[in-house]
């Protein structure tokens, strides 16, 4: 099963979400029983969840957002685990072919899909539905770290209301308000692979 995909007893831990405030001024949101674990090294939310990986079933679809993030920090395969696929032309990612509609793409495209490892991309264009109408690959030289994905509230008495799920990048002061449930990078200096001479089943796109 992938590296970062759920298992049916990972679920989202409940948590209270609550003011942040200082000098009586909201400036975020907070958990009410927030330990230090909570948040990243940028002092980011993020969502609860437990960590029993290959227990239950798999939930296709559903990620999971602490592999999810050691994935994306580390640069590691979205499908084993293992590092991804660099060569002199950058890291690896394989993502679905409708990625190509958006403008501008790929430079400095924000995604929350880890990399990938060569040995992977067979199983993951043959079982994955996403890259079942055809797949992209595209290496990039530079994909730094930008924001994250996740659950953004605006400020509200007695407590924060819950808008929707946004992409949030570092620099936007809303950052404050999310709570994190994926990691994102920025691809830059990009390539295009042509991935079906690693997989000859596959169709392309």
């Amino acid at each position: 099963m992938p590296y970062i995909t759920s298992w049916s007893e990972e679920e989202k831990q409940p948590a209270e979400i609550i003011l942040r405030t200082s000098m009586g001024i909201g400036f975020g949101i907070a958990y009410a029983d927030e330990a230090p674990a909570d948040r990243d090294r940028d002092g980011i939310l993020w969502t609860r969840r437990n960590l029993r990986h290959g227990h239950g079933r798999p939930q296709f679809g559903n990620i999971h957002s602490l592999r999810q993030r050691r994935a994306m920090r580390r640069l590691l395969c979205q499908v084993c685990g293992q590092p991804a696929d660099r060569n002199e032309d950058g890291v690896l990612w394989l993502l679905p072919a409708y990625y190509s509609e958006a403008e501008g793409w790929p430079e400095n495209y924000d995604l929350a899909e880890p990399p990938v490892c060569l040995a992977c991309v067979p199983v993951a264009t043959r079982l994955c539905v996403a890259l079942c109408k055809g797949y992209l690959g595209i290496r990039a030289r530079s994909a730094p770290v930008c924001g994250v994905r996740g659950l953004v509230y605006q400020p509200a008495r007695p407590t924060p209301v819950l808008l929707r799920d946004y992409l949030v990048r570092y620099d936007n002061t809303t950052i404050r308000w999310t709570v994190a449930d994926q990691l994102l990078r920025t691809l830059q200096d990009c390539t295009t692979v042509d991935l079906d001479q690693h997989n000859p089943r596959g169709s392309g796109s």
